[in-house]
């Protein structure tokens, strides 16, 4: 591979360097997470964004099918021939009608880039075909992550498909929480053949024995500290940017757990202005759900910003000192942001620095409405993807963002990766055979109605309804 792509740490006062093929997630020097760097100087990056509009008319060539893929000059760290793809990426931008959400938007000013119509369900396809990629370069065989559900849904599918040149398949190995993890998606890492280990414990928990074994049995790591996980996650935003026309939009909302998208997303728009493909940046909206809201504890209460790689550790660290102590988890109904302590914390905060950004954060009960209202425009989404609406009508009501804004709200997963929590809110049961009432706070629950099997019974049901 060319030299003029490396590793490099995110931190300028250190900036120390590293070989692409140095397989490391962290910098040696001061122990800070690492990105994918490019000298563009000596590459070939297009002149214009329009110059991808053309591959649509080639899309029977598996890379320009890929919505990650088709962008490959944007992130030039691998060979063509060892990109890996299933045809991720197949998500265009959404205009959903703002009158049926009730969300004061001018009408054309909201947007959802629906990720899940991705293979496994979920945006982390973006981010695993690049991490594949390079583990398929890099020879490895075995690969693992911790996850709360979509992250081993998407490492199991990549798994399964990824052949070596000697035609061996690549290994995967899940780390997931006790009872911390929506069947929805365990059934797609179990189907996979992933090898699920359920450890006594959070995400966080996992999240520290993977990168314990990944030292002690040479495991490619395949949480978003991987850097090359965040290269594909940026072209969420490219096929966010194609589907405005190439113009750049107002605002991004995004729901934040371990905050990969939204460092990807700040490393996306970085290097457009320095290419010169776009004049200016969006503005970032994370949000985080109430019970697992280090982010917005941190950032909006107190006062954690980027500082140009000088973000306060001491703090961070006594935050999480506290968790401890207290014996605090996250706890929230949107499981695939239920994380406390978030990998890509310091990369998040040069992503709102970049693009002048908030955090906010929503109830378990606010995610829930707006899911059933995103429900009701037909668009399923998992709970966390409706945590970007939630906090979008909380920025509008604060005035944080104005009522004529060009928004996009990312919503990152499948309505049938959590059913669970879908049925329990319009039944207020678990299983879909309902006669008890759903919740009082759910607004919108849609109570299956059970009759008699009586021809009239069942007409004056249907009238009632119409």
């Amino acid at each position: 591979m060319s030299e003029a792509v490396f590793l490099r740490c995110i931190r300028p006062a250190c900036g120390s360097t590293y070989a692409l093929t140095d397989q490391r997630y962290v910098c040696a020097s001061c122990g800070s997470l690492l990105d994918v760097a490019y000298e563009w100087g000596r590459l070939a990056p297009p002149k214009s964004l329009s110059f991808f509009g053309s591959r649509w008319g080639t899309r029977n060539e598996p890379l320009n099918y890929s919505g990650v893929w088709r962008f490959r000059e944007l992130l030039p760290f691998a060979p063509t021939h060892a990109m890996v793809t299933v045809g991720e990426g197949q998500t265009l931008l959404q205009a959903p009608d703002v009158g049926a959400l009730d969300i004061p938007l001018r009408s054309g000013r909201l947007h959802f880039q629906y990720e899940g119509m991705n293979p496994s369900g979920s945006f982390k396809d973006n981010g695993m075909t690049a991490a594949f990629t390079m583990a398929r370069f890099l020879g490895r065989r075995r690969v693992g992550c911790a996850s709360t559900g979509n992250t081993s849904a998407s490492m199991a599918m990549y798994a399964s498909l990824t052949r070596h040149s000697d035609g061996t398949a690549m290994r995967g190995v899940v780390f997931i929480g006790a009872g911390k993890i929506a069947y929805g998606k365990l059934s797609q890492a179990l189907d996979f053949g992933a090898l699920t280990l359920q450890i006594d414990g959070d995400f966080d928990a996992c999240m520290k024995r993977i990168r314990e074994a990944a030292d002690r049995l040479d495991l490619y790591l395949m949480n978003s500290m991987n850097p090359f996980r965040l290269e594909g996650q940026k072209t969420i935003m490219y096929r966010v940017l194609e589907g405005l026309g190439w113009e750049v939009p107002d605002w991004i909302v995004v729901p934040g757990g371990n905050l990969g998208n939204s460092s990807a997303f700040g490393k996306a728009f970085i290097e457009l202005k320095e290419l010169g493909l776009i004049s200016r940046v969006p503005r970032l909206a994370v949000v985080n759900a109430e019970g697992a809201n280090t982010f917005y504890e941190l950032f909006a209460r107190n006062g954690l910003r980027w500082d140009d790689g000088n973000w306060d550790q001491p703090v961070v660290r006594q935050m999480y000192d506290g968790l401890t102590a207290t014996g605090r988890k996250a706890e929230t109904v949107a499981s695939a942001i239920e994380i406390a302590r978030p990998v890509n914390l310091p990369k998040a905060l040069r992503a709102l620095d970049a693009m002048d950004g908030v955090v906010t954060e929503v109830s378990d009960d606010c995610i829930l409405e707006e899911k059933a209202r995103i429900g009701r425009c037909g668009f399923g989404c998992e709970p966390a993807s409706a945590a970007s609406l939630a906090g979008l009508r909380r920025l509008l009501a604060e005035g944080t963002i104005d009522t004529d804004a060009n928004v996009v709200c990312i919503l990152t997963g499948h309505a049938l990766k959590d059913p669970n929590v879908t049925v329990r809110y319009h039944t207020g049961i678990e299983s879909i055979p309902a006669q008890e009432p759903a919740a009082a706070t759910a607004r919108f629950a849609n109570r299956p109605i059970r009759v008699p099997d009586d021809l009239d019974a069942i007409c004056e049901a249907i009238e009632s309804y119409s």
